[in-house]
């Protein structure tokens, strides 16, 4: 296995290398860059974020002298050939400097960790619900497959999944947001103003009170995938042959089912644990986030881009990239601790 795990490491740095390099070479070919939005701010036809994509640097140079178009390149660090940027970007991004952002003139570690606890609030308090409910609910419907309850809990799960989660989040915020009928849950932020104010308990309750609007917009399109997959991967293992034979011992269905079932058929759902535990993290969600006025991660990309704040894009990236590609590893790693059957002798013998 350590063999495996070195390979799978030695890998991870031509392809990092690879989705850094594809992404500086688009951001070169966007228009409206950096340059040309100062240009713009500096003429007077707007600022940051404003929409000048369709001008090219010449035509955004008429109204400045050579001179000052040359200040501005090298203040953003565009009068350096393309090759040499990126060398010295990934130089820097080794050493965890990620740059300043050209919107927010921050630096882009202290934005994104200013970002994540939204985010954090989301993502694992989404994930708790998720395996908490769909798990235990999943078996539920496998057991009682074809049931009143299994048809009619499917058809609940399955109208939640249908409904887009902005969606369900503005028809929450009407019905209890004190839109047009109750005004039970707060609209924005992760705490109250007067939040450091309050005693651990209150603050606690204050904050699990903003989250319950943005996390169920947030977890009720996910509950179907898991409960279904939970149900089907059970249903497969009740109907092999080992289990009829247990049965046939005389085994009471509750040992039958949480002492051979369960270890077998909770594989596929352990070994997807790792990516989506520290995915929850880090992923964000641009709508919920917009809806409920929560700056998190999704809003931050989105403003990155629409901005063009390259430090911020790339930077994120490369981070976030070296999180996809470890929780990818601790995924596949999974499927040993969860199932001693499988083992990596073999890629490891054969790459």
């Amino acid at each position: 296995m350590l063999i495996y795990i070195v390979k799978r490491i030695m890998l991870m740095v031509p392809t990092l290398f690879g989705i850094m390099l594809i992404t500086f070479v688009v951001t070169q070919f966007v228009p409206g860059g950096p340059v040309d939005q100062m240009i713009a701010l500096l003429e007077g036809h707007g600022g940051p974020g404003s929409e000048v994509a369709g001008s090219s640097m010449y035509r955004g140079a008429t109204g400045l002298d050579a001179e000052r178009l040359d200040e501005l390149k090298r203040l953003y660090g565009f009068d350096r050939p393309p090759i040499e940027r990126f060398l010295g970007m990934m130089a820097d991004y080794l050493r965890f400097d990620l740059g300043t952002s050209y919107y927010y003139q921050q630096d882009v570690v202290d934005l994104v960790i200013a970002r994540l606890p939204v985010s954090m609030s989301l993502g694992l308090w989404t994930f708790i619900i998720v395996y908490g409910v769909c798990v235990p609910l999943g078996i539920t419907k496998a057991v009682r497959d074809g049931s009143t309850f299994d048809v009619v809990s499917s058809t609940l799960i399955l109208v939640g999944y249908a409904i887009p989660g902005f969606v369900l989040g503005i028809a929450l915020i009407v019905l209890f947001g004190g839109g047009s009928f109750w005004n039970i849950f707060p609209l924005r932020g992760l705490v109250s103003d007067d939040w450091a104010e309050l005693g651990v308990v209150a603050k606690v309750l204050d904050y699990l009170w903003h989250m319950v609007l943005p996390i169920t917009s947030s977890a009720i399109g996910s509950l179907a995938v898991m409960t279904m997959l939970t149900k089907n991967s059970f249903l497969e293992e009740i109907s092999k042959q080992y289990v009829l034979t247990a049965r046939a011992k005389g085994l009471d269905e509750r040992t039958v089912m949480y002492k051979h079932v369960f270890r077998n058929a909770i594989i596929p759902i352990i070994t997807g644990f790792p990516g989506y535990f520290i995915a929850s993290f880090f992923t964000g969600s641009l709508l919920i986030e917009t809806i409920f006025s929560l700056e998190g991660m999704g809003l931050l990309a989105y403003q990155s881009v629409l901005n063009r704040d390259y430090p911020v894009v790339l930077g994120t990236l490369y981070f976030f990239s070296i999180i996809g590609l470890v929780s990818r590893l601790l995924s596949d790693l999974s499927y040993v601790l969860v199932d001693p059957r499988i083992h990596f002798s073999s890629v490891d013998r054969h790459g």
